[in-house]
């Protein structure tokens, strides 16, 4: 009698034990979906709120190799004296300081795009630099002379860094 009380128990648990992992596997699995639904609705708002920040942040390093690109520089800029040196200092400092008004974009911008940003603003400084020690360059308007020259023969370091946030900003669509 007690092997059939135990067999009929089973059969009674067999059933309650079965529903029971069910009703906690879809009980899991909608927390799951309300958690992901949940996640995407917040990434989703982030991105409204974000998206024009990000795009600002774009625009003014746009504007910043605008703004540093050596032809553009040299017009911006007029030597106070024919001291090249003074004139390259001045160069270099305007472009540093172009540079750290513009500091806080970094937050917005992806890593690689800084990296080329920053590659470009060094490589604008090199050439700069290399152009005030060749012997032809004596005075500021002979280093002015001589960068213009140079531009016209390759592209600006800045162009590579602007196709580039071209390119990123056209996959933020």
């Amino acid at each position: 009698m007690d092997s059939e009380r135990i067999i009929d128990l089973f059969m009674f648990a067999i059933p309650t034990l079965i529903t029971g992992f069910i009703a906690y596997y879809f009980f899991k699995e909608h927390t799951k979906n309300e958690d992901g639904r949940r996640r995407f609705l917040l990434h989703k708002d982030m991105q409204v709120n974000t998206m024009p920040i990000r795009l600002q942040a774009y625009e003014r390093m746009a504007l910043f190799l605008e703004r540093i690109t050596p032809s553009k520089l040299l017009i911006r800029m007029t030597p106070n004296s024919s001291n090249k040196e003074d004139y390259e200092s001045l160069l270099i400092a305007a472009i540093e300081q172009e540079f750290e008004h513009n500091l806080s974009q970094q937050i917005y911008i992806s890593d690689d795009c800084w990296s080329i940003i920053t590659a470009a603003k060094n490589a604008t400084i090199q050439l700069i630099r290399k152009a005030s020690l060749l012997e032809k360059t004596d005075t500021a308007n002979k280093l002015r002379e001589v960068i213009l020259t140079e531009m016209m023969e390759k592209r600006a370091p800045s162009d590579a860094a602007l196709s580039f946030i071209k390119q990123e900003v056209g996959d933020l669509w």
